[in-house]
């Protein structure tokens, strides 16, 4: 064994306990591993990319031949005795809200997630969830969580695992951010770009502050669904992407607030952030310019080389490095809490401030109109381009990180 093997063995151990020691009992995620940091992780939703159909955005953490690692918090804290001294993570909610000095819980406002599939567990997986980080009960005979199909009833389509695991990161994170928001869960009949936007559109009607989409496809041919993200006083938040530099629909939809994905240290006491490496970004092929993206207006100074709509608007931390904590009991995987990342997390971590903040939405503008309420990222990259900006973390505005992260809620 090479001494960098010994090292992530040790890290392993250490970090995770009898959980890592254990990890031979689980089966092995399919798919590519990628690494990150001291991580590594693969999608929860794999295979070509087909035209016309989305791919969730949510990556689990495994350990180097793809077994997925568990962690075991006690009363909803986590021991850091040995945590990689890269990330410091997994995160648990009251650290990610503290790393985003989020102190809002909201007033009740409904904060829908739309996603593909069916998923038997949400409402019993969220229960373990919010009961192990003392979130409060949110259920759907207290009337807190609904979950419909995509026309708003209540049989529910086919479940599909990877989609699976996408809803339970994105059940946890609204959860993290806005405790007490109800949970409005639309779940299309397939990952076509035609039932993810009929699943929009319900949500939309069934009266959500907030709409969060976790997944993204190709933007040629999208046009014929943008409509289904244009809500007026509705924020609708959309992941960048999980493939690094460049673009996907919906997060190029120039109604909707695009969430990139950032590295997050946070030692309790201080936040540091740099662009995550796996994030989309990038200037649209396809959609127009929002009128707050132009150049004069606050925050845009440097956006002078895109002429189109710019991805991104905002980010949150995406790096399964410095990923965050997920309940699930999806099989074959043993049941227990896990460790996520991807832009999936990123978005709905948004979605979920915009709930806790309920106040007025114009589009994807509020951020705009708040710089001093978001943190500028600057430093780090996802890829090759050849303006700097459409991929470097840099002072001011950036497509990766957008305007930056969260430092409170009022910029939502």
């Amino acid at each position: 064994m090479s001494r960098v093997q010994l090292a992530m063995s040790l890290i392993s151990a250490l970090v995770f306990g009898a959980a890592a020691q254990a990890q031979t009992a689980q089966p092995v995620m399919p798919g590519q591993i990628f690494r990150s940091g001291l991580s590594y992780h693969v999608r929860a939703c794999s295979g070509p990319i087909i035209a016309g159909q989305a791919q969730c955005h949510a990556h689990l953490v495994t350990d180097r031949v793809g077994h997925p690692l568990r962690v075991m918090p006690v009363a909803g804290r986590l021991s850091r005795n040995a945590a990689p001294a890269v990330s410091g993570g997994p995160y648990t909610p009251a650290e990610l809200r503290a790393a985003y000095n989020i102190t809002a819980v909201g007033s009740g406002a409904t904060v829908a997630i739309v996603d593909a599939y069916g998923y038997p567990n949400a409402a019993s997986d969220l229960a373990n969830f919010r009961s192990e980080f003392g979130l409060g009960s949110c259920t759907t005979s207290n009337g807190c969580l609904r979950i419909v199909n995509e026309t708003g009833g209540t049989k529910l389509p086919a479940s599909n695992a990877g989609w699976d695991e996408e809803q339970a990161l994105d059940l946890d994170m609204v959860s993290t951010m806005c405790p007490d928001c109800k949970i409005l869960l639309v779940e299309a009949n397939s990952s076509s770009y035609g039932d993810l936007a009929t699943a929009v559109n319900e949500a939309a009607a069934l009266g959500a502050h907030s709409i969060g989409n976790s997944y993204g496809g190709g933007e040629s041919g999208s046009q014929s669904y943008e409509s289904a993200y244009n809500h007026s006083g509705v924020a609708v938040t959309a992941s960048a992407g999980d493939s690094g530099y460049g673009v996907e629909f919906p997060a190029s939809s120039p109604h909707v607030t695009a969430v990139g994905g950032t590295s997050l240290v946070w030692t309790g006491s201080s936040r540091t952030e740099y662009v995550w490496s796996g994030t989309g970004s990038g200037c649209s092929a396809v959609y127009g310019e929002p009128t707050w993206q132009a150049p004069g207006n606050p925050g845009m100074g440097n956006n002078t080389m895109c002429l189109k709509r710019m991805v991104n608007d905002v980010s949150a931390v995406a790096d399964p490095d410095t990923g965050v904590i997920v309940y699930m009991n999806i099989r074959p995987y043993q049941p227990g809490f896990y460790i996520f990342g991807g832009t999936s997390a990123s978005a709905q971590i948004i979605s979920g401030i915009y709930g806790a903040q309920d106040s007025g939405v114009n589009y994807g503008s509020n951020p705009y109109a708040a710089l001093s309420a978001i943190n500028n990222v600057t430093s780090g990259s996802n890829g090759s381009c050849s303006v700097p900006y459409f991929c470097n973390g840099e002072v001011g505005y950036n497509g990766p990180t957008g305007l930056g992260t969260p430092n409170g809620s009022s910029g939502f």
